[in-house]
């Protein structure tokens, strides 16, 4: 009997124990899950599978868990994956995980590959559904014998078309607050054409494009922090355009740049008074002291906005004007923004969440007088409610796709892994596409 050990049982590990769950009845396969929240683990067994009380610092319960699977999928915090990656490499066990491969992951390689291991990371959506069908049309290309000069990419966790009307930034929260409140921060790198590009923070939502998916509308997208680091993810050495980044609907990024103009998306100190502070005190503390204008006046003048104009009614819709108290006792300008938005952005029972993915690949084409030639490759999935989500679907998925394929012994590739090879990609999107996932790629000539 093959054993599956399932670490982390949260919101967005729910799909992926409904599949986890039906895989081991079909296969007569043993499942475990382990939570700190133990009622949270039972319940979400319905029965069929073991449910525990889970503590990964316990080090005398994570070695006898460990021991006694075959493979282990960590939904932990990704703080904790090395604890449980040093534990599965000193049992030989096999492991899958959908967070990023650090250095010290990836220093566990060769020790993995020699115990003939399979420690499979960025196996969800974005790292994982990206890298997969990134790589089936980079490798398809290369395989005919064109040269490939540029690879865009973005993702994005939305709204569905049909949760979208009330809502005039078109988004709430579909995965984690706190990444969404400081998203860019740093300085994005990426190369436009051969050239090195580089994007200051305060600018980032300045710059962005439009992109049409056929049947879903128009996205707008903005860069990520880091494209450089893909050059070797998917061998682009070369490469004249190499740009990824995120997807939100039009007009998303001008009203959130009003955020970051005034600093309320900083993370490196904690304001004070934050108990007795109400949404508009917050807004209030950005801006200069006038007594005699209102702080919408103060805001719209500091930031050149119109006062009936999109962006302010935006603001006002997502309450930052209002006197109702924020709600913390302490905290940071990012922790005080994502506690108002959580107010307006969390996702209703009515609410279904999309995941739309869109890449765009250029290359010479050989085989016909070197004409360059693009291929748009997208990806879109809705999510069913507001348990089993578009982006609980996206990361969940290909982890359990993933484990099934190590315990059927269809994975010939040993050690540190990410999903772009072959004999991963191929059949993980196969599955995916049964799932609802609408893969699609067409080709322009330019």
């Amino acid at each position: 009997m093959k054993r599956i050990l399932l670490l982390g049982a949260g919101q967005s590990a729910s799909t992926l124990i409904e599949y986890l769950l039906t895989l081991s009845e079909e296969k007569k396969w043993q499942l475990s899950i382990g939570d700190a929240d133990v009622a949270l683990a039972e319940r979400k067994g319905k029965g069929i599978a073991r449910g525990f009380a889970f503590d990964v610092t316990d080090y005398d319960q994570l070695t006898k868990e460990i021991g006694e699977a075959d493979v282990v999928i960590s939904m932990l915090p990704a703080k904790f994956h090395m604890l449980v990656a040093n534990e599965c490499l000193k049992q030989s066990r096999h492991l899958v995980t959908a967070s990023y491969v650090n250095d010290e992951m990836r220093a566990l390689h060769d020790e993995a590959e020699q115990k003939g291991l399979v420690f499979l990371n960025e196996c969800g959506l974005d790292p994982g559904i990206d890298h997969m069908s990134a790589m089936k049309v980079i490798d398809k290309i290369r395989n005919e014998g064109n040269e490939l000069i540029g690879f865009e990419s973005f993702t994005g966790g939305l709204l569905a078309p049909q949760s979208e009307d009330e809502n005039p930034w078109k988004y709430k929260f579909t995965w984690n607050p706190r990444n969404v409140v400081l998203a860019g921060q740093g300085v994005v790198k990426f190369i436009q054409e051969g050239r090195y590009k580089f994007i200051p923070y305060h600018r980032l939502f300045r710059r962005t494009e439009i992109v049409h998916i056929p049947k879903y509308g128009e996205f707008e997208g903005y860069a990520n922090r880091d494209s450089l680091k893909y050059l070797d993810v998917y061998d682009l050495r070369g490469i004249r355009t190499l740009y990824r980044g995120t997807f939100r609907r039009p007009g998303y990024s001008k009203a959130w740049n009003v955020f970051v103009q005034l600093g309320a998306t900083d993370d490196t100190y904690k304001m004070e008074g934050v108990d007795k502070m109400t949404h508009r005190q917050f807004i209030n503390s950005f801006l200069s002291y006038n007594p005699g204008d209102s702080i919408e006046l103060k805001l719209a003048h500091y930031l050149n906005l119109d006062m009936e104009g999109e962006i302010m009614y935006k603001l006002k819709w997502l309450g930052v004007f209002s006197e109702e108290l924020v709600g913390l006792k302490e905290g940071t300008p990012a922790q005080i923004l994502e506690t108002i938005l959580r107010k307006k952005w969390t996702l209703n029972k009515e609410d279904r969440d999309m995941i739309v993915m869109w890449h765009k690949f250029t290359y010479i084409d050989k085989t016909n007088n070197n004409r360059e030639t693009e291929v748009h490759s997208t990806m879109v999935a809705i999510g069913e409610d507001t348990v089993n989500t578009a982006m609980s679907k996206s990361v969940g998925l290909p982890l359990g796709i993933a484990a099934k394929l190590v315990l059927e012994d269809k994975v010939e590739s040993r050690g540190v892994l990410v999903p772009t090879l072959k004999e991963l990609y191929e059949p993980i999107m196969e599955e995916l596409e049964t799932y609802g996932f609408d893969f699609n790629e067409s080709c322009v000539l330019r």
